[in-house]
């Protein structure tokens, strides 16, 4: 049976207000009073019961979010980071990977003063029992809630454009195209518009679909990619686990980054200079969007601003000496 306030009062000698005030350290208590109640709720175990104390205070200063892999790197690390963010804070973060009406249903139970969806493969409609402020981080597009959307397509043109001012023409983009993601497909837009506009012919090996985002889907197709008739001067990675496995084939077939053949990766992680090969990368560097999101949402919490339904977050290229200018351009310029 659990230990109550009454239970530590008994014990103490003291009040149930006494015993209420010393444990919300109130400075109504005598210092001696306080430390000597502290002490007997240590001794006999007691555990606040913060539901029970939501319910007086009507706020917990707790967020839930839903999450939708932990398969990810870059997801992994800026659910980290929003974690560090909302600490900061002084908020606690409960996470939950299920279904995302159950989760925001779990939540409505604890009592969370807010959550943060990431928006998966299915819609997002509103159809939640809740008046829990929601912000959600995904592709803008009739959204039901408030979103966080990262410019996608944008960071992918960025790419394109960077390799192209050194010199290259051809250029890959290695991606999952999935239709049910829609941040992979507004990738993939964006490597089409950018060589369109560019005017840079693309052929069948413009594209390579890895059929998945982990290592190995992006080690295989690369692999393949490097094996056939025509190799590409620069490589455009669509995700940090990707490149993982695009950097093994690489120096499987004894090819030098950047001397014969330059990458860039999305995802703006810390990890990218970490790696063994570090890669330049663009992206919204992620401590600003954990930022931005956790902010974003105590806004709505505490209704101290108006948040506009949806919010663009602009991507940056962070250069980590993973590109150069292709070899044949390298040539001209020592013969100029």
């Amino acid at each position: 049976m659990s230990v109550t306030i009454k239970d530590i009062a008994q014990v103490s000698g003291v009040s149930y207000s006494t015993v209420s005030k010393a444990l919300n350290d109130s400075p109504l208590v005598k210092p001696d009073t306080k430390k000597k109640i502290l002490q007997v709720a240590k001794d006999l175990g007691y555990t606040p019961n913060f539901v029970a104390k939501n319910l007086v205070s009507k706020k917990s200063n707790t967020i839930g979010l839903v999450w939708p892999t932990i398969e990810q790197t870059a997801l992994s690390t800026l659910v980290t980071e929003i974690n560090n963010q909302v600490v900061k804070n002084n908020y606690f973060m409960m996470l939950s990977i299920n279904d995302t009406n159950h989760a925001v249903e779990m939540f409505n139970k604890f009592r969370v003063d807010g959550v943060i969806i990431f928006e998966g493969e299915t819609p997002l409609v509103k159809t939640f029992e809740s008046t829990l402020p929601i912000l959600t981080y995904g592709v803008a597009n009739n959204n039901p809630y408030p979103i966080i959307d990262v410019n996608h397509r944008k960071a992918i043109y960025e790419a394109v454009s960077y390799l192209n001012n050194l010199g290259h023409q051809k250029i890959s983009y290695i991606g999952y195209p999935s239709h049910k993601d829609k941040r992979q497909i507004e990738k993939l837009k964006g490597f089409h518009v950018a060589m369109d506009e560019i005017g840079l012919k693309t052929d069948e090996n413009s594209t390579i679909n890895t059929d998945g985002l982990t290592w190995f889907d992006g080690y295989t197709a690369t692999k393949k990619l490097l094996q056939g008739p025509t190799i590409p001067t620069a490589l455009i990675s669509g995700s940090y686990d990707l490149s993982v496995g695009i950097l093994r084939a690489v120096n499987e077939c004894k090819l030098k980054v950047p001397e014969d053949i330059s990458i860039i990766s999305y995802d703006n992680i810390p990890q990218m200079a970490r790696l063994e090969t570090p890669l330049t990368s663009v992206g919204v560097p992620i401590g600003e969007l954990a930022e931005k999101m956790v902010n974003s949402l105590l806004d709505l919490i505490n209704k101290t601003n108006s948040f506009p339904l949806t919010e663009v977050m602009e991507p940056v290229i962070t250069k980590r000496g993973s590109c150069s200018p292709p070899a044949d351009v390298k040539a001209d310029e020592r013969f100029s």
